[in-house]
């Protein structure tokens, strides 16, 4: 007969010695608990307000409960369903057009052998980042105006390509807002983006680049198998966090955008803003509520969704 082999029952850990090990690396939880107070502050107690997705809610009276009114009326709206469709659109093609610049970027500062011009260069692409939206607005409304002090302007006039009468507004034309903003987030965050992407670069082992160097391969062939295939599992999981932002873009579209392109340049985080502030009555903070909730959803199932494809293709590794 054969014998049957028993799993002896896991021990819980008891009392006095979780507490012994919390003790004993006592400093970590020092270090954690700050973070963790943030978290549950700013991330999990205004999880309550949801509530008032289901209500009318002025800010001034009790709150009335309507069940599902507001999202049958969110649904209803045609504003609301053409700034979630600018949202998904701007955000997507963005996040695309950075981390492929990035990307790009981040290979060609690699192939650099001289050591202090690699790391100018790389400062001087991520310095961008720390400069707020409202001051590269301010920057880039000037070098894109549709005046003889407009930079882009003038030099498409000098160069024959514009008339001096026929310039372009290049942040009041639907037909160029996007192309101004994916050009402007390009400049803005590329940059930042590459220190991620070195960073993984400089952790392969160069031992790698000299034997595929005694196998003949040259420069391309050691990017193709080396270089790319190192630097997949980082775009992906960067791809995936930022997904989780997707459909939270506000500032670089709110100082960017203004009436003439809303039809183009309104998401959903300004359209909550117009319909809360400035929509010439009072507000409705249940509406904007249930805005805020099923923007929360479809971000949440748009990263589960993403993650679900990175197991299959990564044979189950995912970032959740």
């Amino acid at each position: 007969m054969k014998k049957t082999k028993t799993k002896a029952p896991k021990q819980k850990m008891s009392g006095k010695k979780l507490a012994a090990t919390i003790y004993r690396y006592r400093g970590f939880y020092l270090m954690f608990l700050p973070v963790f107070v943030f978290a549950i502050i700013f991330s999990y107690l205004p999880m309550v307000g949801i509530r008032y997705a289901f209500t009318n809610y002025n800010g001034i009276k009790e709150p009335v409960f309507v069940g599902l009114k507001n999202f049958q009326k969110m649904f209803g709206m045609a504003n609301f369903w053409s700034a979630f469709t600018n949202t998904i659109v701007i955000s997507v093609t963005k996040l695309i057009l950075t981390t492929a610049f990035a990307v790009v970027v981040s290979l060609f500062l690699n192939e650099l052998v001289n050591i202090h011009f690699k790391k100018a260069v790389q400062t001087i692409l991520y310095l961008p980042h720390f400069m707020s939206w409202v001051v590269t607005a301010s920057i880039f409304s000037l070098i894109l105006a549709p005046t003889n002090h407009g930079l882009v302007n003038t030099f498409l006039v000098n160069i024959g390509v514009l008339q001096p009468d026929k310039m372009i507004y290049f942040l009041g034309s639907e037909k160029w807002w996007r192309f101004s903003y994916y050009l402007i987030n390009i400049w803005k965050e590329t940059g930042w983006q590459t220190v991620i992407f070195m960073a993984t670069l400089a952790g392969i082992n160069t031992e790698l680049y000299e034997a595929a160097a005694i196998d003949g391969a040259g420069r391309w062939g050691k990017m193709r198998y080396i270089t790319f295939p190192a630097l997949a599992n980082t775009i992906l999981t960067v791809f995936i966090l930022n997904l989780a932002k997707v459909m939270n873009l506000f500032e670089s579209a709110f100082v960017l955008q203004n009436d003439a392109v809303l039809g183009t340049a309104n998401v959903l985080e300004t359209y909550i803003y117009y319909q809360t502030f400035n929509s010439g009555a009072i507000p409705n903070y249940g509406y904007t509520t249930a805005i805020g909730l099923f923007k929360s959803l479809v971000g949440c199932i748009l990263v589960l969704t993403c993650n679900q494809w990175s197991k299959k293709v990564r044979d189950g590794r995912g970032i959740v």
